[in-house]
């Protein structure tokens, strides 16, 4: 039987004071990340201050407010160290300073202290693994054998007839060993040339690493992201990586063009002695009460290595790429989520739906021309699965993915594979805040262009329309924070047809029912056993109940509780 408006309201009211205070003493135990919507900055493309075209740190704290309006817990910063720039700071040449081109020191403080002061967390990205090939322990390393970091990188002899130590390949593209004349050997670089590898091998690399990471936590930072964090340590036998049958060849980006996909990679990353390391890296964050580490996993079995990377006394959560391909369908969110599951234990999973490596999701699942509806669910899904949540700048706005010209493109990666592959740059052009040829990003030319599409989502054109993404994405979020079951229950999937998608998720006898319609007609299907009301809620479309049966709209999505 349908519920009336008024009883439904009254059920809503007592639900949502039910809900409020169970928050507020989950609250007292609960640390801060677990459930908490983490809102990541690219800082380049976020705001220019300066006139020069690229984002920095003063541009971020411009925004605090606007960030802090959508109801996130924190921000993730992409790298804004001293850096030549090749993988546009993923490339760090000095982990203590500031680049000029976002900023200093003093600003980071800044931004990091007005961040607190309107309960915002942050978190910054550790780049471990790696360095650039201008940071100062790269620059000694390669003069000789015998200095004092001369084994503080992976090298390697070349074979006799002159060709890298073995088999393994960079994810951009070719060999992952450069031959350095100084030292007449190759060294390692899983990713550019520009990238080379430390050897994690060597206690004095694990320690120096781990000073980095001290750095940043002694001026404040509430947490790290650690990325690529399972390529830290190699096989230190160099086995070659076994070659992978064509019908495998799929991953991140990967396609039958890039050489990347044709091997097994099990002997270059997601060594057994990196687990002893994460433990260690653990053991530092635990001197600093209330920081979390986020861990960036890509692995053969990424999702088995993420479960194993969150395992108490490790990393506090991890995300991996299973939900950033462009498969989308209710069969594959319901694999990927329940084979975590079954693997987590006491891990604990974050999600992760855009990010600035992959297209933006409003493409990548929506297509060409995906409704305001379908937008909104995209972003409530991800909001209802059972862990933390990354949202990437723009993903509010339901942004499409950008076209970028070749003769535009600045991303290696892209430039490489063009035009099969195009690269990153598609999800990185500046934040659109208005509808100006500059879209209030910078005074001066933008690093990457700005899409007329993009401006036409602005911030402030959305903030003028009750029912735009970017107000129905802040009214969730605010929802999702009265629903404790949602920010961190358990979590119980439905067995549905698709493109239905449906699961419960529980905290404290409190159980809430989500069923999404993945299609653009509207669906019928059976409710699961017991007695269930429905919730008003601030997501998309919503469905109602009649009898035993749930009736969804078009990209429809319906909560219900357990009576």
């Amino acid at each position: 039987m349908a519920v009336e408006p008024t009883a439904l309201a009254d059920a809503n009211a007592a639900a949502t004071a039910q809900g409020e205070n169970a928050q507020h003493a989950a609250s007292v135990a609960t640390p801060w990340w677990r459930g908490a919507v983490i809102y990541q900055i690219y800082p380049r493309s976020f705001l220019d201050s300066d006139g020069n075209g690229v984002g920095d740190l003063p541009g971020i704290l411009a925004r605090l407010d606007y960030i802090a309006s959508l109801g996130v817990d924190a921000i993730w910063i992409a790298p804004f160290f001293k850096s030549p720039m090749a993988d546009f700071g993923y490339d760090i040449a000095d982990y203590h300073a500031v680049d000029p081109l976002f900023g200093t020191l003093h600003d980071f403080d800044r931004l990091l202290a007005a961040a607190h002061a309107r309960g915002l967390r942050v978190m910054i990205d550790q780049v471990l693994s790696h360095t650039s090939i201008e940071h100062a322990w790269f620059r000694e390393s390669r003069r000789s054998r015998d200095n004092p970091k001369a084994d503080w990188y992976v090298w390697a002899d070349a074979k006799p007839d002159g060709t890298p130590p073995n088999n393994w390949l960079s994810i951009f593209g070719g060999p992952a060993w450069t031959w350095e004349p100084r030292r007449q050997q190759y060294y390692l670089h899983n990713f550019l040339d520009a990238q080379p590898d430390l050897n994690f091998h060597n206690p004095a690399v694990r320690a120096a690493a781990l000073d980095n990471v001290r750095f940043w936590l002694d001026r404040g930072v509430d947490g790290v992201r650690l990325d690529a964090i399972n390529f830290c340590f190699h096989d230190a036998l160099l086995r070659d990586n076994p070659p992978k049958p064509a019908h495998a060849r799929t991953g991140r980006g990967f396609s039958a063009d890039n050489p990347y996909a044709f091997q097994y990679h099990w002997y270059n990353n997601t060594q057994p002695e990196n687990l002893a390391f994460l433990e260690q890296l653990r053991a530092l964050l635990e001197r600093y009460p209330g920081t979390a580490a986020l861990g960036e996993i890509a692995s053969e079995d990424s999702l088995a290595t993420m479960a194993e990377y969150t395992q108490p006394g490790r990393l506090h959560m991890g995300y991996s790429f299973e939900l950033l391909t462009e498969e989308f369908s209710a069969r594959h969110v319901r694999e990927t989520v329940s084979t975590l599951e079954a693997g987590l234990r006491a891990g604990w999973p974050c999600w992760a739906i855009s990010n600035h490596d992959v297209a933006r999701v409003a493409t990548r699942w929506g297509g060409a021309n995906p409704s305001s509806a379908q937008i909104t669910q995209m972003s409530v899904l991800a909001l209802c699965l059972r862990g933390s949540i990354c949202v990437y700048q723009g993903e509010e706005l339901g942004l499409p993915e950008a076209e970028v010209p070749f003769e535009a493109l600045r991303d290696p990666y892209g430039i490489a594979f063009w035009p099969n592959f195009k690269g990153r740059d598609g999800c990185r052009t500046p934040m659109p805040w208005d509808d100006s040829d500059k879209a209030g990003f910078t005074k001066g030319a933008p690093w990457l262009p700005l899409p007329l599409a993009h401006r036409k989502l602005a911030v402030a054109v959305q903030e003028r329309d009750a029912q735009s993404p970017l107000q129905r994405f802040r009214a969730f979020v605010a929802w999702r924070k009265r629903q404790p079951a949602l920010r961190g229950g358990a979590i119980r999937l439905l067995d549905l047809p698709e493109p239905l998608l449906g699961f419960v998720r529980s905290a404290g006898g409190d159980e809430i029912l989500a069923l999404f319609n993945l299609d653009s007609d509207p669906r019928s299907v059976a409710l699961p056993a017991g007695a269930w009301r429905t919730l008003a809620h601030a997501g998309p479309d919503a469905g109602r109940i009649d009898r035993n049966t749930a009736h969804l709209p078009a990209f429809g999505v319906l909560f219900a509780r357990g009576a």
